[in-house]
């Protein structure tokens, strides 16, 4: 499962899962959406996609695609290479129209969301190291340390950036 940023607006500009499920309707074949508005699709070395707009406004797509044997067998066959192509472009154009966003944006998006985890990760190793280092910590600081540090944890385990915000007053209070 990938999650892409999406423009700001976009999502309700589009009319939500709707409207996803239509534009998906324009490159993938074979589509089917369910009551929840999760579309369901294929095309060529695509044998599954499906995707919604989550909660957290983030696009949301599952990808199966063709591998091994399967994978030699549809290239080597007529016309393969150029449906394998087709079908790469059909998702790298779909992945415009539903995020707003160039590929070079998304990637600057997901950079940018890598960075905010990364920062995170490092705030609560050094908030470990430095309750375990320090005499003068007061129980009701170590306490208020464990959690944010718990808080974070879990917004990192549910795969949602935390804040700059949330880890520089991680490492305030230490």
């Amino acid at each position: 499962m990938e999650r892409f940023a999406v423009k700001r607006g976009l999502e309700k500009k589009m009319g939500g899962n709707a409207g996803l499920s239509k534009l998906a309707a324009q490159y993938f074949n074979d589509l089917q959406v369910d009551a929840s508005g999760v579309f369901t699709g294929t095309h060529g070395i695509m044998v599954r996609i499906s995707g919604e707009f989550g909660s957290d406004g983030k696009l949301a797509l599952d990808v199966e695609q063709l591998k091994g044997t399967e994978l030699s067998q549809f290239l080597s066959a007529e016309g393969g290479r150029d449906e394998a192509m087709e079908s790469r472009k059909r998702y790298s154009s779909f992945l415009d129209e539903a995020t707003g966003y160039t590929p070079k944006q998304r990637g600057d998006k997901a950079k940018e969301e890598g960075k905010k985890f990364s920062k995170a990760r490092s705030a609560i190793k050094m908030a470990h190291k430095s309750m375990e280092m320090s005499n003068s910590l007061t129980q009701e600081t170590i306490d208020q340390a464990h959690a944010m540090i718990n808080e974070l944890q879990t917004m990192i385990d549910a795969g949602t950036a935390p804040s700059e915000g949330k880890v520089k007053k991680l490492n305030d209070l230490l």
